[in-house]
């Protein structure tokens, strides 16, 4: 059971990473990262996840989202074309119908969970 923690602390780390490299590269989305790094970390230690959420990284790209299951306008919109960009790469290069339409059914179902399923919240002054 101990080796299972420490496996999702260290998964956790690495998520933490990415996303925290996605606030200073553009392309890289932050907040999925920081909320997969967030999950691992309620299953790996409680004491991770308290720090992990006292993060000024936590605060200000995931807290929202994963308190209120909400995001502001803007992030969605942030969000969705980033993730455009990264799946219209190979929606052109690849020449496989079956690959093209798993594609577009993920950037179908991205859609609807952020449009349909996340609330969408006013934008903090």
């Amino acid at each position: 059971m101990k080796i299972y923690k420490i496996l999702f602390i260290f998964i956790g780390l690495i998520f933490m990473s990415v996303g925290m490299v996605g606030v200073v590269v553009p392309v890289l989305p932050t907040t999925p990262f920081l909320i997969l790094a967030s999950v691992c970390f309620v299953k790996g230690s409680e004491k991770f996840d308290s720090w992990f959420k006292t993060t000024k990284v936590y605060k200000n790209y995931a807290e929202d989202f994963i308190r209120e299951r909400a995001m502001t306008l803007k992030r969605k919109i942030k969000l969705m074309i980033i993730s455009d960009s990264m799946l219209a790469f190979p929606l052109i290069i690849l020449d496989n119908i079956y690959i093209k339409l798993f594609i577009v059914l993920v950037i179908i179902a991205k859609y609807y969970y952020f449009f349909a399923i996340v609330r969408t919240k006013k934008e903090e002054k």
